[in-house]
């Protein structure tokens, strides 16, 4: 079984491939375990066909943490791109600016139904929905009924596969903090009258974004080579089949099967894992008592129908949200926006239609065919490719792309720390699916930086639950962490060394 390994971290996702850089840095012994024989960066990744390279999701690379913005300077100091960030809305036959540009949107809806969504606005505050516990109830409090049923609902409804009164107001407030009917009317004003440049505000109304020139992908294959470099150590095509804990001599022992289908087992004193919760919790032993919460733990799956053909009239997106009901695609991503490397050719246009989806459902189990006949249907039935034009596509599917967030996931989750808490002190769940937490790529590399401090402290200094709940924890990096140490909100958790 050979020697015992100070930490091993499943999954060269974001998450651990920053914990597993950090560790490697500090001279700590690190192996990271990744399924994929041969992607690192998970959903991060940049996927490729015959030249052409896809961005699984789009990843914008803006973090107002100095840390993590510092960390992408280290590991890929001279291959990023500063790129306009556009995105639009469609909706109904017509274009709309995301952020929202308020004059525009006053000439799409029409002065009626704009001072409807006033009025609907003015009631909602005046008449709030009291503590609101789910998406429908937040949104409608922030915006007013009629816009959420315009700009919220059916896309909402396309991500997530279920009505938005089932789904959690966590994930609303996660997802659209710091922005408000009233921010997005002034700063839609402030845009249509050219006034915004170069101020700072939510992140969701940035401007520009910095992103590397051939996807993201390029960010986690160098963290990786670099982490190597380092001395750490990163298997690929091994999946994680079992973790066994002995209490005794506080030691994990590790299970994973190699692409061929050989076993290996490693023993190590600290695990780290951006495996999803549910399929973590069921690979443990002795059995947690938690396992039924995991088990009710829900994740989205989606696929990315990519259409490459003829050049069309240059598309300025970098991505538009389809909000229409009349079609099932969520998303369409334009690669050549977000760098022109993407394109082999350097001319063809390529577009990712995003389809979300249940794994084993209709859309996810139908043929490539048949996706690639319907994204073409779609994609010139909303305007923005001539279906004749394509003479090339592919099909890229994504499993477990998002931790769902129903009503039970948070009394599941809360279940889940408790027990790992007091039985498991050295296993670390971190980064999106490893915390069940919709999470950004730099909120999940904070998680897998703060992890790996914590081990090389030998205490847990840091409260990784904090990050993406508490702004100013979140958003301030390790140095607002320390100042948050220090304060009365937030106290470190001490735990037994091991």
């Amino acid at each position: 079984m050979g020697d015992i390994i100070e930490t091993i971290i499943i999954g060269a996702g974001p998450a651990g491939l920053t914990a597993g850089y950090t560790l490697a840095k500090h001279g700590r012994d690190v192996l990271v375990l990744e399924q994929d024989p041969v992607y690192v960066g998970g959903i991060s990744r940049t996927a490729s066909y015959k030249g052409f390279l896809f961005d699984i999701g789009g990843h914008r690379f803006f973090s107002k943490s100095k840390e993590i913005v510092d960390l992408w300077n280290e590991i890929l100091p001279d291959d990023f791109l500063e790129r306009p960030r556009l995105s639009r809305i469609y909706y109904r036959g017509k274009f709309y600016a995301y952020p929202l540009k308020a004059f525009e949107a006053l000439r799409n809806l029409g002065l009626v139904e704009s001072a409807l969504c006033m009025a609907s606005f003015a009631y909602a505050k005046a008449f709030p929905v009291k503590e609101p516990r789910t998406f429908h109830q937040w949104v409608r409090n922030q915006f007013g009924e009629r816009l959420f049923g315009i700009f919220f609902k059916t896309y909402t409804e396309k991500v997530w596969g279920m009505g938005c009164d089932e789904i959690s107001a966590d994930w609303a407030a996660q997802r659209i903090k710091g922005l408000s009917l009233g921010a997005a009317i002034i700063d839609g004003l402030r845009r249509s009258l050219g006034l915004r440049k170069g101020e700072a505000g939510a992140k969701s109304l940035i401007e520009s974004f910095r992103y590397p020139r051939r996807g993201p992908g390029m960010m986690w294959e160098a963290a990786a080579f670099s982490m190597q470099k380092m001395g750490g150590r990163l298997l690929m095509g091994r999946s994680v089949d079992a973790l066994h804990y002995d209490e005794a001599s506080k030691l994990w022992t590790v299970r994973a099967t190699r692409e061929d289908g050989e076993k290996e087992s490693f023993r190590a004193r600290h695990v780290m894992s951006s495996a999803p919760m549910r399929d973590l919790m069921n690979a443990i032993e002795p059995k947690p008592l938690s396992l039924f919460n995991a088990r009710d733990l829900k994740y989205r799956d989606f696929l990315t129908v990519v259409l490459i053909g003829r050049p069309q009239k240059e598309l300025p997106d970098n991505w538009v949200y389809i909000h229409d009901p009349s079609v099932k695609v969520g998303r369409v991503q334009n690669f050549r926006s977000w760098s022109p490397e993407m394109i082999a050719d350097g001319v063809s246009t390529c577009l990712g239609l995003e389809y979300f989806c249940f794994e084993g459902d209709g859309l996810w189990s139908s043929s490539d065919e048949d996706l690639v006949a319907l994204a073409k249907e779609e994609i010139g039935r909303i305007g923005l490719m001539n279906p004749d034009d394509v003479n090339d596509a592919c099909v890229v599917r994504q499993p477990k792309a998002y931790p769902v967030y129903d009503d039970a996931y948070a009394a599941n989750v809360e279940t889940i720390r408790r027990e790992i808490a007091t039985r498991f002190p050295t296993l670390h769940p971190i980064g999106r699916n490893g915390m069940h937490k919709y999470n950004n790529q730099d909120h999940a590399m904070m998680t897998g930086m703060l992890t790996a401090l914590n081990i090389i402290r030998g205490e847990e200094t840091f409260d990784v639950w904090r990050v993406n709940e508490d702004a100013e924890y979140s958003e301030a990096g390790v140095e607002g962490a320390h100042e948050a140490l220090s304060s009365e909100r937030l106290t470190p958790r001490k735990v037994a060394a091991a």
